[in-house]
């Protein structure tokens, strides 16, 4: 009988030995699964797959990963650095936050406003499908963890907009994040408006949660949103109010940014509630 007792306790232990194995190797293969494709030291180059006109200087641009299941590996709120050449040969380094995340497996995207001066605009002007991209990251100071803020108010301007909806993308997606979001997006026209019909999804998609209100210094006839430059009473309106709980996250062309800064401060914002990318 004790022989039988000892024979089965071996066994158990021997099962429970080989399932905590197997349960380590699937957390490690997994964990292993969702590197990133990404170095922060080193320049790694992407294939473009797809380049997607949207206006006469706005394009969408989709690369490719290593393999159709590997991840960018971007942390929500970071960029990556783009490596390029400007109309006079010369090499160009500047960051980008794609619009995508890593649950788009396979590929990334990147939304860019391509400005006449612009030396990495001429850069990706110039780019084909089927050429490289040289990139490197994660880049950023800012790194969001579900739950972090009770809301979040955004001010974003221009191309501005894309860490905005990256980080909004991010909350809204993920079912046990209640955060709420309130972005105040400008622009010049409406044509200068970037990803509208994405946020307009997030808006419909999830109301309740995300709010956005678009400022035009330029409108067209009939418009309801803002007119001329986002104003403390709008930031006022449209944002949650100053307390603990809360960050306000600003992004957009110089000007803007000292404009908001300055709005914030005299609206009783602490450093602790802002953030600029």
């Amino acid at each position: 009988m004790d022989f039988l007792e000892a024979k089965e306790i071996q066994v158990g232990l021997a099962v429970a030995a080989v399932v905590v194995v197997a349960t380590a190797a699937y957390f490690y293969s997994t964990k292993k699964s969702k590197v990133g494709s990404i170095d922060p030291e080193n320049f790694r180059d992407f294939k473009l797959v797809k380049k997607t006109q949207l206006s006469h200087n706005v394009a969408k641009f989709k690369f490719a990963l290593p393999t159709p299941t590997s991840v960018l590996g971007l942390p929500i709120g970071q960029h990556i650095s783009c490596r390029g050449k400007d109309s006079q040969g010369e090499e160009v380094i500047k960051p980008y936050t794609p619009t995508t995340l890593d649950t788009d497996v396979g590929y990334f995207e990147l939304v860019i406003k391509m400005y006449p001066q612009g030396r990495m605009s001429h850069h990706f002007r110039e780019m084909r499908e089927g050429d490289y991209l040289s990139v490197r990251g994660p880049k950023g100071r800012f790194r969001y963890q579900p739950g972090q803020v009770r809301a979040f108010g955004m001010l974003a301007g221009g191309s501005g907009i894309t860490p905005m909806f990256q980080v909004a993308r991010a909350i809204l997606e993920n079912p046990k994040d209640k955060t709420q979001v309130h972005l105040i997006y400008a622009n010049v026209t409406y044509d200068d408006i970037l990803l509208k019909e994405e946020i307009d999804g997030l808006t419909a998609n999830y109301p309740g949660r995300f709010h956005v209100y678009y400022v035009l210094n330029q409108p067209p006839e009939e418009w309801t949103g803002g007119v001329g430059f986002v104003s403390k009473e709008m930031i006022q309106a449209h944002c949650p109010a100053p307390a603990s709980d809360i960050k306000i996250l600003r992004c957009g062309p110089p000007p803007m940014n000292k404009a908001m800064a300055r709005h914030l401060d005299s609206l009783g914002y602490s450093s602790e509630m802002q953030f600029q990318f």
